[in-house]
């Protein structure tokens, strides 16, 4: 029999947490609380967390430091609920690495289908990854170890990637010169739900430019081709480690 899949939440408001929480332990999931960044960390010292549904309103750290010094050092997915409905903090979220984001109210339903395709994704993703050859790829002075995930910069620099980067980066130098839907980049990602309208892609694709363009304001290797897609146009070669 499988163990069951862990999830921390990260909420300070008691009766927002105990509703979350008990809800996801009736649909057979461990559920570890928190209730501040101290509780957060110790949970994910002592645990083996398999997502964790974060808050932005915290007490100390906010959620948005807290996602953004997770993901100095994990790909853990995470799913942001907030009461902010201002487009920049979803925005802002996506470009830090969250997984996905739901408004407060939380429809409890709503969430537990965004969970269990995040996780159904991760677990998708896993087997291909295991079996995947390694492979070294350069282009314009940068070397992509797809075994390793690791990017380096023409002067041995490691330039980190989330899980969602590295995934777009593979796929677009895969079928480089290849114009691609946003739907297409969508469902290579394994964290992702797919959602009409989703700025997801373009999102990734910011950041992306922002670690591997000269000027990514004026991009050359990941160029946008509108109402359609984008297009990877950087020159490929077989590449040693650096």
């Amino acid at each position: 029999m499988l163990s069951p899949k862990t999830i921390l939440i990260v909420e300070d408001e008691p009766t927002s947490l105990e509703a979350m929480g008990g809800y996801f332990e009736v649909e057979g999931y461990r559920v570890i609380r928190a209730e501040n960044s101290d509780e957060m960390e110790r949970a994910l010292a002592r645990h083996k967390i398999d997502l964790m549904v974060l808050d932005l309103r915290l007490p100390g750290k906010d959620g948005l430091t807290l996602l953004r010094e997770l993901r100095s050092h994990s790909d853990l997915p995470v799913i942001v609920v907030s009461a902010r409905t201002d487009d920049i903090d979803h925005i802002v979220a996506l470009e830090i690495g969250a997984d996905d984001y739901l408004d407060k109210p939380v429809n409890l339903r709503e969430l537990l289908v965004r969970v269990r395709n995040v996780l159904w994704r991760c677990e998708r993703r896993a087997p291909e990854e295991a079996t995947a050859q390694p492979t070294r790829i350069g282009f314009e002075g940068w070397v992509l170890d797809t075994g390793a995930r690791r990017l380096f910069a023409a002067d041995g620099g490691d330039v980190r990637l989330t899980r969602g980067e590295f995934e777009l980066l593979v796929y677009l130098i895969r079928r480089a010169g290849q114009v691609l839907e946003r739907d297409q980049l969508l469902d290579c990602l394994s964290s992702r739900e797919w959602q009409p309208y989703d700025r997801s892609v373009d999102v990734l694709i910011g950041r992306l430019r922002s670690k591997i363009e000269k000027t990514p304001k004026d991009p050359r290797l990941i160029v946008t081709v509108h109402g359609v897609g984008y297009v990877f146009l950087g020159s490929l070669h077989r590449a040693e480690a650096p």
